[in-house]
């Protein structure tokens, strides 16, 4: 089980953005290669830290974090992208954290750092078909990628170092910080050529087709992510991702409550007095249910099993029908004069079970 995203920082869940940052920053510090080169556990700990601060410094994230948990983020075929990070990624996204005035700490032992390529975002919009079997869908993006042909030199500013030094005079004398190139951008290149077609950073924009595995479970609002399918960026880069927004296609005829879902049963009068049997709409098809002899309006069957899967593989949700006994709103004289008759005997007279819940009761078991 992945470890709570607060307790890997050491905050509270009411931590704003400042005693967040403040937090990573001493995690990132202490467990930082360059202080413990060859430590294995602390790299590890280093990129706990970070995985932590990208969700918890993003309110979004944070949000679908308090919420969902680590289920929120985690998938199956390249999603969720948290459990991947490396130390590329880790110096590209934070390095302003522990970046600049940290002696040698800081975007790789202070050399030249490989920048990284914008996300791209898109709407994936899905079935509760797809949503229950989890599905494999393939998009067309356009990528700016590296154009052909285009050279990089080491960037003049920095002698391809990738940062400045800087000295300020200060009370306590003489102090020397390192901060991110502002001509390279800290990847110690700049362009050299570059084909016609290429726009000022040497990018052109390509169509390409992505294939995307969405697992089962996954919510409206969710977002995945397909590592490096984003954005290049100019020189010695790592592309950005792919966030893949889900959108829930809502069924005609089902009602989808977290994992469980919803039927509404209409039968006429005489299919509740007899019973019947009935077929009624499923995710995967249709599924045949038998219905007792006087059953009542308001009643709710459970079929088990027969609802979402849970995103952690942790089961799957039911399937509740509903059953609404439909009263003709029109009886021929016939029809009627049989109602009539019927209206003093004793068989057609109200007589609730104690067993059996009223209304509310149910809503409450619903809701509970």
């Amino acid at each position: 089980m992945k470890k709570d995203f607060y307790e890997i920082l050491g905050i509270s869940k009411n931590a704003d953005v400042a005693e967040i940052k403040k937090a990573y920053r001493k995690s990132a510090l202490k467990y930082h290669p360059d202080k413990n080169p060859g430590d294995k556990e602390a790299e590890e700990n280093f990129k706990l830290a970070a995985e932590a601060y990208e969700v918890l410094s993003d309110p979004q994230k944070k949000a679908k974090y308090d919420q969902y948990g680590h289920q929120a983020f985690d998938g199956s075929g390249g999603f969720g992208g948290h459990g991947g990070m490396n130390m590329d990624d880790i110096f590209s996204q934070f390095g302003d954290i522990f970046g600049g005035g940290f002696g040698g700490f800081g975007g790789g032992g202070g050399g030249p750092r490989r920048a990284k390529g914008s996300n791209l975002r898109i709407k994936v919009k899905l079935t509760l078909e797809e949503i229950a079997n989890g599905v494999e869908k393939k998009v067309k993006v356009k990528r700016k990628v590296q154009a052909k042909g285009v050279t990089y030199k080491t960037c003049t500013t920095c002698n391809g170092q990738g940062q400045v030094m800087r000295v300020t005079n200060t009370i306590l004398g003489r102090m020397q910080s390192a901060s991110t190139c502002p001509t390279c951008g800290g990847s110690g290149q700049i362009l050299d050529k570059k084909p016609s077609e290429a726009d000022a950073q040497g990018m052109v924009q390509e169509d390409e087709t992505v294939s995307i595995k969405i697992p089962a479970g996954v919510v409206d609002g969710m977002q995945l992510k397909v590592s490096n399918k984003g954005n290049d960026a100019p020189g010695n880069s790592i592309p950005g991702d792919l966030i893949v927004a889900i959108e829930e296609v809502e069924h005609e005829f089902l009602k989808r409550e977290g994992e469980n879902v919803h039927f509404d049963l209409y039968i006429s009068f005489p299919e509740a007095v007899l019973g019947a049997s009935k077929d009624i709409e499923a995710i995967n098809g249709k599924v045949r249910i038998k219905l007792e002899e006087g059953i009542q309006s308001g009643k709710i069957l459970r079929l088990k099993g027969k609802g979402i899967p849970s995103l952690n593989g942790y089961g799957s949700g039911d399937l509740l029908v509903h059953v609404n006994v439909w009263t003709p709103k029109t009886l021929n004289k016939e029809q009627k004069q049989f109602f009539e008759n019927a209206l003093n005997d004793e068989h057609f007279a109200p007589s609730p079970e104690k067993s059996e819940k009223s209304f509310f009761e149910k809503v409450k078991d619903m809701f509970s």
